[in-house]
């Protein structure tokens, strides 16, 4: 997969301990952006899609 991206919220310092994701229509993988040649996790798209609702509806405190 060439598309790759990391999220926005990634800066400096903290920037490298993040997960970088690559959609496709049907599945979005999943990986670590510290170890880019390891194995990565692939997940159908509307379940990540989901997922991500939930984790912008639950209130961080």
């Amino acid at each position: 997969m060439d598309n790759w991206r990391k999220s926005s919220y990634s800066g400096e310092g903290d920037g490298d301990d993040c997960v970088e994701i690559a959609p496709t229509p049907t599945h979005t993988a999943v990986r670590d952006s510290k170890a880019p040649a390891r194995a990565t996790l692939t997940f159908p798209a509307p379940a990540f899609a989901r997922f991500v609702e939930a984790l912008k509806s639950t209130s961080l405190r």
